[in-house]
């Protein structure tokens, strides 16, 4: 969440910079119904750490349905694996190691 714990005391977050899914026999539904909820929010930056595989889904740009496009989703996914490190788009100068996401 941007802001400090103090920002929050009267209320509760509304508006998340970052949403990470931990997922497994929940992929699918990550992926889908809840990318597209997610993406319709317009949450910008939506990563799926991916337990089968071990990689990480950052899914960004969301985008609205149209015609390349039947529901709402995100225009761009990428795939990381356990050696890539990526910045959350809140906190462009952190890296967050994919490794140290996973199990």
């Amino acid at each position: 969440m941007r802001g400090s714990p103090r920002d929050y005391v009267d209320a509760h977050p509304t508006r998340p910079a970052l949403i990470v899914e931990v997922a497994q026999s929940g992929l699918g539904l990550a992926r889908g119904r809840k990318g597209a909820a997610y993406a319709r929010a317009r949450i910008a930056d939506y990563w799926i750490v991916n337990l089968i595989d071990r990689v990480l889904e950052v899914h960004r740009e969301p985008a609205r349905p149209g015609p390349a496009r039947r529901h709402w989703g995100y225009a761009v996914v990428e795939t990381l694996g356990a050696d890539a490190t990526i910045p959350p788009l809140a906190a462009p100068s952190a890296g967050v190691r994919v490794a140290d996401l996973l199990p």
